[in-house]
C-alpha cells in the first residue's frame, strides 16, 4: 500500500500540493507516478483534498489536523484502512511529482527481504550539493543500514578527496506493525536538533535499511523548486 500524506498548509510554498504540475495537481501528479505499483490512497487534512483527490478516482482518507509529520498522518491512516500488521506501507510525499517509478519499486523490494524497522533510499551526489543543508546526507554500515542522518557533510573529510557522499530521499517503508512502532517512540533530542525524524528510530536503536537507487528527483519546498522542476523535467 502506498500512502501519500498531503497536509496542505505550507509555510514556505503555501498549497503547494495543488501547485500545477502538467494541468494536475501537484498531489495527484505523485499519485499518478506510483499507481502502477501498488493500491494508493491519499491521507489529508482538507476536505479540498478529499474531494480533489477523489474526483481523480484516488482513495483517501480525512486525518486530523494536528499530525507533527507525515509519518504519523499515514499512521491514522492505516489504522483506519484493513490491513495486516505485516503489509508493507510507503510513504511517499506528495512533493515528489517526478518519482521515478523505479525508485519507489526499490525500496518495497528492499522492505521485503529486511527485518530493519523502516526502509529508505539513498543516492550518491555531487560535491557542489553537500553543503546544502536542505540536502539531507546519510552515512551506512557495511550492511546497508543507517548509521546517521545531517544536514551537515557526513562524514567529515578530513584530508580531502572523498568524494563518496549519498544524499537522503525521503521515501520510506515500513510494516503496518512498524509504522504503529516508530509512532509509538518518544521524541528524541538528535530529532529536534536536525529536525529530521527518521533520526527517532536510530536513537532509539532500531535499524533503518536502505537501497541506493538512480534520480534526478527532487522535493518541490518552494515556488523556485517547482519552476526548476518543470523546466528540467520537460527535457
Amino acid at each position: 500500500m502506498i500512502i501519500i500524506p498531503a497536509r496542505l498548509a505550507s509555510t514556505r510554498f503555501p498549497q503547494k500540493i495543488l501547485a500545477n504540475i502538467n494541468g494536475v495537481p501537484m498531489v495527484i501528479a505523485t499519485a499518478q507516478r506510483v499507481q502502477n505499483l501498488d493500491d494508493v490512497a491519499i491521507a489529508t487534512d482538507s476536505e479540498a483534498v478529499l474531494h480533489i483527490a477523489k474526483d481523480y478516482g484516488f482513495k483517501a482518507i480525512l486525518t486530523g489536523e494536528h499530525h507533527q509529520s507525515g509519518t504519523d498522518r499515514i499512521n491514522e491512516a492505516a489504522s483506519k484502512l484493513s490491513l495486516n500488521d505485516e503489509e508493507i506501507i510507503v510513504n511517499v510525499q506528495a512533493d515528489e511529482p517526478f518519482i521515478e517509478e523505479a525508485v519507489v519499486q526499490s525500496v518495497i523490494e528492499r522492505a521485503k527481504s529486511t527485518d530493519a524497522l523502516i526502509t529508505s533510499c539513498c543516492k550518491k551526489i555531487e560535491l557542489v550539493h553537500v553543503k546544502d543543508p536542505n540536502l539531507v546526507k546519510v552515512i551506512l554500515d557495511a550492511n546497508g543500514n543507517a548509521i546517521y542522518f545531517s544536514r551537515s557533510a557526513i562524514p567529515y573529510d578530513r584530508e580531502g578527496g572523498f568524494d563518496g557522499y549519498f544524499g537522503h530521499l525521503g521515501i520510506y517503508a515500513f510494516t503496518k506493525k512498524s509504522l504503529q512502532t516508530f509512532c509509538a517512540l518518544p521524541y528524541a533530542p538528535i530529532e529536534h536538533i536536525e529536525k529530521l525524524e527518521q533520526l527517532r528510530a536510530i536513537y532509539h536503536g532500531y535499524k533503518i535499511a536502505m537501497v541506493e537507487v538512480q534520480s534526478q528527483s527532487f522535493g518541490i519546498d518552494t515556488p523556485e523548486d517547482l519552476e526548476r522542476a518543470l523546466k528540467f523535467f520537460k527535457h
